[in-house]
């Protein structure tokens, strides 16, 4: 076998032989056959995750609303501990990324994110909560990392996720940090995730000229000890709409990511029986020219 050159796009590599252009090929539709395996997967979970936060969104939405319209006529601190403005001096920001790769920028963006707040907080405490093996990973070589509840995707449910919630409203109260945000990829479709920062405590105030009028209602029992009791309840949806977005994020990026690389698979695929039927013909076109020109050589 005749040892020949890859074309342009190769940067001028060279093949050893026909059995190693071979051996590519058999390699890539392998790899081809991974990536759309895991495309299917992806997009059979995302669905799942997509309808439980579609169904979860207008609950958390109505429930911040309630909560607003109740704390509308109220004095300021009728949030109690929750809405305790402290001088900012040590900041807890909750880290939301997968526990898995293999989808694209997704939990690159969130890392990066997460460093900018720790730029934006130069000079004070910043330490990070990690949600997600990665986040965990990548962030503990730069950043505090205080805890890593990276299992609870496991299991993700409204129970596991309010235990998170609480252990985090513990350490504001407590007075360890002046100021907890959450950082995630908020779900808007398969192909874009947006990456968001949201403050999880202390409350931020409630503008009162965006909320309706609550009418005249009769509260039993009254509206401070209504707004205390749905404070913690919001606290525990805000989280886990937090992640259940995040959840849905992974597995549309994921199902984004192994789509182009499927398309990438199959196009280099295609490229490399182009260049082994070249290098075949070539071979076997030289084989017959030393052929003909041994003959001509036994005729002479």
């Amino acid at each position: 076998m005749v040892s020949l050159p890859f074309g342009e796009g190769w940067g001028g590599e060279k093949m050893a032989n026909l059995k190693e252009i071979r051996n590519r090929i058999s390699s890539v539709s392998s790899t081809m056959q991974i990536t759309s395996a895991m495309k299917m997967v992806s997009a059979a979970k995302l669905k799942k995750a997509q309808d439980a936060i579609t169904a979860m969104r207008p609950y958390a939405e109505k429930l911040t609303e309630l909560l607003q319209n109740l704390s509308a006529n109220l004095d300021g601190d009728a949030g109690g501990e929750f809405t305790t403005q402290r001088e900012v001096k040590k900041v807890l920001v909750v880290a939301i990324t997968s526990n898995r790769g293999l989808c694209g920028a997704f939990n690159s963006n969130v890392i990066k994110e997460v460093k900018n707040r720790s730029v934006f907080y130069a000079g004070k405490q910043v330490d990070v909560f990690a949600i997600g093996k990665k986040g965990n990973d990548t962030l503990s070589k730069t950043h505090s990392v205080i805890d890593n509840q990276s299992p609870v995707f496991d299991n993700l449910t409204f129970e596991n996720v309010a235990v998170i919630a609480e252990a985090l409203t513990q350490k504001f109260i407590s007075g360890d940090y002046d100021k907890i945000e959450l950082v995630y990829n908020q779900f808007k479709n398969a192909a874009t995730q947006i990456v968001q920062t949201e403050q999880f405590l202390p409350l931020e105030a409630l503008k009162s000229d965006k909320i309706a009028s609550t009418g005249d209602y009769i509260f039993e029992p009254s509206k401070e000890e209504i707004v205390l009791t749905l404070i913690p309840k919001s606290l525990k949806t805000q989280l886990y709409k937090g992640i259940r977005d995040s959840f849905a994020s992974e597995h549309g990026a994921r199902m984004t990511a192994m789509h182009k690389a499927t398309d990438n698979a199959t196009e280099l695929r295609d490229q490399l029986k182009l260049t082994y039927n070249k290098a075949r013909q070539a071979a076997i076109t030289n084989e017959i020219l030393e052929i003909v020109g041994g003959a001509e050589a036994l005729k002479g």
